[in-house]
């Protein structure tokens, strides 16, 4: 299985590489994620920029974390 981000508004989805529990926690932590990221030399893993990215994209939209096979 693989899980990803939708927008409810646009319908619009991403996949990432990363289980549910941790999209659940990007999604409700993503202002502590962004200060983090701002003192990070290395940057943070790709599933966590594109994940901020799509996030960011979609800010005040309803977003969901989603289940799709492979």
């Amino acid at each position: 299985m693989r899980f990803g981000y939708q927008c409810e508004e646009c319908e619009e989805a991403v996949w990432l590489a990363a289980p549910r529990s941790e999209l659940q926690w990007l999604r409700s932590r993503r202002h502590v994620v962004r200060e983090v990221q701002k003192h990070l030399s290395g940057g943070l893993d790709g599933w966590m920029d594109e994940g901020l990215v799509f996030l960011e994209r979609h800010d005040g939209h309803s977003v969901v974390v989603v289940q799709g096979g492979r």
